[in-house]
Formats: C-alpha cells, structure tokens, sequence
C-alpha cells in the first residue's frame, strides 16, 4: 500500500474528528492549550490505536461486532449533538455538562470517530499489510485534524457565540446519521 493510498484512507477517517472538534471547541469547556491538548492527543491516539485493534482482531470479534457498529457511532454522536443543540437554544444549558476533553464524555467521542478505523485495521489485515506505519499516518493525520478543528472552531464561537454551538451539535448529529445511512445501504 502507497504512502498516497494511506494519505487518503487517513484523510477521509479524520474528517469526523475534525467535525468533533469543531464542535467541541464552540463549548465553553475546552477553555485552553491543555484541554485542546487532551482532545487532538486522544483523537490522534484512539485513531492510531483502533485500526492496530482491527488487524488484531481479524475477523473473530469484528464479525459480531460489525452489525451494530454504526449504531453504536450513531447513538454517542447523537447524544452529544442533542446535549449541544439543547445549549445553544437554552442560555442556561450546557452542550457538554461536562468538559469534552475529560472523562467519559471524551472517550465516547473518541470511540466514536474511531469506530470506522477499527474496520478500516481489518480490511488491512485481510488485504496482508502491516499495520504499524499506516497507524501511525492514521493517527498523526487525526491528530492535525482535530488541533485544526480545535482552532477553527474556537474562531467560530468567538463570532458567532451560541449560534455555533447549535451548528456543532447538528454536524455530530449529521455525522452520526451519515455513519448509520451508509452501514445500512
């Protein structure tokens, strides 16, 4: 597999991050270089870490999983999207209740944008490539996408406030709704 072939299948599974980042970053929660820090770092290492647990896998525990694997990105996408969209409509509520870049909150996002690399490790392993330098494209890939997610995101709310909050919960919910409609075509 080209280095270009990588390139691309990193791109396109780093879009999600960098939409969850985006959003992230509208909250008033990921205040900082630290917080940022922890969501790009974990984003980066869940996508690095997930396509390696796919090839492990093979196709032993993937094929059960993979039935209700877009269900499972669509339920936690919702229910972040849903959280923020509530937000941005109620000034007393709050998209993420807690820090989107601690806790469990981080990890189901994290699990959820990583979901499809933990195919994309299978598909690997059944075409007999090694997992390691693809991994580590995935992941420094993400990584990029979720800090420039980060930034841009943070520019957005500044000008746009509230507003950019309600955007950012409706891309996750969008995404995880795309997630969902191509597993079941």
């Amino acid at each position: 597999m080209t280095f270009i072939e990588i390139l691309i299948i990193a791109i396109g599974l780093a879009m999600d991050v960098f939409a969850v980042s985006l959003g992230a970053a509208t909250s008033e929660h990921v205040d900082g270089p630290r917080a940022e820090f922890r969501l790009w770092w974990h984003f980066g290492l869940f996508q690095a870490l997930m396509p390696v647990l796919g090839w492990l896998l093979g196709s032993t525990v993937t094929g059960w999983i993979a039935p209700i694997d877009h269900w499972i990105a669509f339920g936690l996408l919702a229910f972040v999207g849903a959280r923020m969209i509530r937000a941005g409509f109620d000034p007393d509520a709050e998209g993420f209740a807690t820090n989107p870049t601690r806790g469990k909150t981080m990890v189901m996002l994290a699990i959820a944008t990583s979901i499809d690399a933990l195919a994309i490790g299978l598909s690997l392993a059944l075409l007999d490539v090694t997992i390691w330098y693809p991994s580590i494209i995935i992941g420094v890939v993400s990584s990029t996408f979720s800090f420039a997610g980060l930034r841009l995101g943070r520019l957005l709310g500044e000008r746009f406030g509230k507003r950019m909050e309600v955007i950012g919960g409706a891309i996750l919910v969008l995404i995880g709704l795309r997630i969902l409609f191509e597993h079941l075509r």
